[in-house]
């Protein structure tokens, strides 16, 4: 923590409705949600939301909680957990496109494509390939590579062994790679 506090003291003083100490948690940690989640979904505004909700439910949770270690895959399972909800919230409920939105989209159909930023077509091929891969391995490769969580971290936000997440990484990768030389 920032402040040169143990995550434990911190945490404890958040829990009593410190202000600095919560502010600490989420200067500290949202960065890293915020990341996991918007890898994950792709929205920049989901994310922020998916964030903002994680954190409310940490202020809900954190006089429960007590501090083993295990910070990290607590909040992370948090955030993921929030993520699927709200998935599957969406995938319940269609989004209506607004009528601007459609002709803008066939306005951009007649007109030349727009140049893409320096790097932007490695950046869109891995993108793809990314899309192209299931949610559970997309899931790892994000938490490993995005997050930078360890594979023990990985195990326990998922709730599996680490042999398994260890070999769906292999996995992924694996088809991360083939899918980026199908690209080419």
């Amino acid at each position: 923590m920032p402040s040169g506090a143990s995550l434990e003291e911190t945490l404890q003083r958040a829990a009593a409705g410190d202000e600095i100490a919560w502010r600490e948690i989420v200067e500290t940690w949202s960065p890293r949600v915020f990341g996991l989640i918007r890898a994950q979904c792709g929205n920049v505004d989901l994310a922020e939301e998916i964030t903002q909700s994680t954190f409310c439910t940490v202020v809900e949770r954190i006089g429960r909680y007590s501090e083993v270690g295990r910070f990290e895959s607590w909040l992370f399972r948090i955030a993921m957990n929030r993520l699927r909800d709200e998935m599957r919230r969406r995938r319940r409920h269609a989004n209506p496109v607004e009528t601007e939105t459609l002709i803008g989209l066939a306005g951009a159909a007649d007109g030349p494509p727009e140049p893409s930023p320096p790097g932007g077509e490695e950046r869109s091929a891995l993108e793809a390939a990314l899309a192209r891969l299931s949610e559970s391995d997309r899931q790892v490769v994000h938490l490993r590579h995005i997050s930078g969580l360890s594979f023990a971290r990985i195990a326990e936000i998922l709730g599996e062994p680490l042999g398994t997440v260890l070999a769906r990484q292999h996995r992924a990768l694996k088809k991360l790679r083939q899918h980026l030389a199908d690209e080419q």
